[in-house]
């Protein structure tokens, strides 16, 4: 293979050629000011495909879910959420620096909690305890191998925390793959969620951006706070103008990516020496191996085939696959996976 097969994350997609002429012809103001007409679009539609009032264009979903819990709580309160969160492990203690804000972190199952584990993490209206504000959530939850909650989980964990008057935020991340994967509303969320980030660069092939969705009054309190952290941008709408691009056609090619992440499980599947292969519901693949196998060995394997991925654990890979992956790029590393001898690892 000529050309190397990228499957370390869906963060490596490219600009497509039709995607670099929309950013090319945006039209363009300074969006400090509130006057880049493609951003204040984008941010519309983005709000409206989810049914909120409306958005906050971010360089980066770390900043968006770090801006939604500054805005959701206070210095001293308790954020709820699953341990693998990223929120929690890889947005660099985030909440403690940014909100001030301690982390009661639930382990879930493949990175999804339930409303019976919530309600147990809540904690009591005590002086010794600090007050629990808010309940932040991941779907697709990216340490879980892409997997997504279903519709009646999110609603009863929602429930939930409207009883005990919680927020609820998403970290959406890839939530346009669990949208697709489970053929749901997008609207829905708006009813279980009191604010959701989606990130444009992952699978949706936009090089950079995410979205931060809510009511008009928590847009406008974050988008204060996203001057205080120096994310006000000035013309962006180069940006703006590739998420509005693969809003509107890139979509659908998410079942693409779903199915080649099926196809590399598959092949993984006939290799002595894995021990699991994670069920594979989106464009995420988790591979375990035997203890005598170290995953690193395994990456660089793969690499001197052209072939890229992620050690993420001693004894685990994950493969991500995107839209600038082919199937001809999906069948060449299923053979290499197939020929894999990991035995001599042993």
């Amino acid at each position: 293979m000529s050309t190397p097969v990228e499957l370390r994350s869906d963060t490596f997609t490219l600009p497509t050629p039709p995607m670099l002429e929309a950013m090319q012809a945006a039209p363009l103001g300074d969006d400090v000011f509130g006057e880049d007409p493609t951003i204040n679009v984008l941010e519309t539609r983005t709000a409206d495909f989810f049914g909120f009032e409306a958005g906050l264009f971010c360089p980066s979903g770390t900043m968006t879910n770090q801006l939604a819990i500054k805005t959701h709580t206070q210095p001293g309160q308790e954020v709820i959420c699953e341990s693998l969160s990223h929120v929690y492990i890889y947005e660099g203690g985030g909440i403690a620096f940014n909100s001030g804000c301690q982390v009661k972190a639930i382990p879930g199952h493949r990175g999804k909690v339930t409303a019976v584990q919530v309600e147990g993490a809540i904690n009591p209206n005590d002086i010794h305890k600090a007050p629990t504000r808010l309940v932040s959530l991941e779907n697709t939850a990216n340490r879980g191998g892409g997997a997504c909650y279903e519709a009646a989980e999110l609603e009863a964990i929602a429930k939930l925390a409207r009883q005990h008057g919680l927020s609820m935020h998403l970290d959406g991340a890839r939530l346009w793959n669990a949208l697709v994967a489970k053929n749901e509303d997008p609207t829905h969320y708006a009813r279980w969620f009191d604010s959701i980030s989606v990130c444009y660069s992952k699978g949706m092939g936009a090089p950079v951006g995410s979205v931060l969705v809510g009511s008009t009054s928590f847009i406008q309190q974050a988008r204060r706070y996203r001057k205080i952290l120096g994310g006000g941008m000035r013309q962006a709408g180069v940006l703006a103008a590739a998420a509005l691009y693969a809003l509107d056609h890139h979509v659908p090619l998410l079942n693409n990516d779903h199915m080649h992440a099926k196809q590399l499980a598959e092949a993984w599947t006939t290799v002595s020496g894995v021990t699991q292969v994670w069920p594979t519901e989106t464009n995420i693949l988790l591979v375990d191996f035997d203890s005598s196998i170290a995953a690193s060995d395994v990456v660089q394997q793969l690499e001197s085939h052209q072939v890229r991925c992620l050690p993420v654990a001693p004894h685990q890979l994950r493969m991500v696959t995107h839209l600038g992956v082919t199937k001809e790029m999906i069948n060449y590393t299923c053979d290499v996976i197939r020929a894999l001898n990991l035995s001599a690892q042993a």
